[in-house]
């Protein structure tokens, strides 16, 4: 139900692995692909014959200028570049039926993240937004900036605020999204992780915004009950002082659920693919680490 800060620090030795060099992220819309960062923080590495699918706008026009053939400039990531964490820490996060919170698997990917970006020599920097607190760390380098970022992660007050309303809660997102467009500089490798509940139009448009300029990855937290509903039976749901009581006997309204959640889903996912966001789903029940070594890729040296 919650996270500790002893707890988010030994996650430093398997995060280790974690490849944030080119993410190679296993996207169920987008199937398995390569992707190079966007916008500055880039430098050039050399000039190759221009080939079909190159961007157009990394043609080299000096070198082509010089020879009979087209050809197109290749850069690589500069070290130090930004990286920007983004958790959310809404009430909507506070929930599972199964292994842990949304918003403590949120938390201990975030945490992992962050350890990956600090082995690697990039800066780390935050956003962690809930119901009623939005804390924003300006990317710095080094082994405290990592610290800082889980500390500010473990003490935020938003791990014990009660529910909000749904309204509430989609403006908060809205007005966390306009804060990443404030912050994220061209360049950056953005990474938010929510269940994405209450995306509205605006929200969207800050997002679409950020991904012209940044490598953005949307870890879409999820609970195996907001999947699917449980086998046919009655059952009890307690949330404090309030009680319900469903009934899941009905075939059709076990597969209207799902495809509810899944149409949900498809809809993100679709805009993921249309603005070049990558897409990595993460349920309650799996493990953090394993989950973002296969999505990721794995450090080889």
């Amino acid at each position: 139900m919650r996270v500790t800060q002893a707890g988010l620090i030994r996650l430093n030795a398997p995060a280790r692995a974690i490849a944030l060099d080119v993410l190679r992220v296993n996207s169920l819309q987008t199937g398995a692909y390569v992707s190079h960062f966007r916008g500055r923080g880039m430098e050039f590495d050399e000039s190759r014959p221009y080939q079909p699918g190159d961007d157009p706008r990394s043609i080299d026009w000096r070198v082509t200028a010089r020879s009979t053939t087209a050809y197109t400039k290749l850069f690589r990531e500069e070290r130090e570049r930004p990286v920007l964490v983004m958790v959310d820490l809404r009430s909507n996060m506070h929930f599972a039926t199964r292994g842990c919170f949304k918003s403590v698997n949120a938390a201990r990917a975030a945490a992992l993240l962050a350890w990956a970006a600090h082995h690697r020599g990039d800066r780390l920097g935050g956003l962690i937004f809930g119901d009623g607190t939005h804390r924003e760390l300006k990317p710095r380098l080094g082994r405290q900036a990592a610290l800082r970022f889980v500390h500010q992660l473990v003490e935020h007050p938003d791990w014990s605020t009660d529910n909000e309303a749904s309204a509430a809660r989609e403006k908060t997102l809205t007005r966390a999204m306009s804060a990443l467009r404030r912050v994220a500089r061209p360049g950056s490798l953005v990474v938010i992780l929510s269940d994405f509940q209450g995306l509205e139009r605006a929200a969207q448009s800050y997002l679409s915004s950020v991904a012209r300029h940044s490598e953005v990855l949307a870890v879409y937290l999820n609970d195996p009950l907001e999947r699917a509903l449980p086998p046919p039976g009655r059952y009890r749901l307690v949330a404090g002082d309030d009680e319900l009581a469903i009934d899941t006997h009905a075939a059709a309204a076990r597969r209207e659920y799902a495809d509810a959640f899944n149409a949900r889903f498809q809809s993100f996912g679709e805009f993921c693919s249309r603005y070049g966001v990558h897409l990595m789903p993460l349920s309650t029940d799996q493990d953090p680490v394993t989950a973002l070594q296969t999505a990721l890729g794995r450090r080889t040296h």
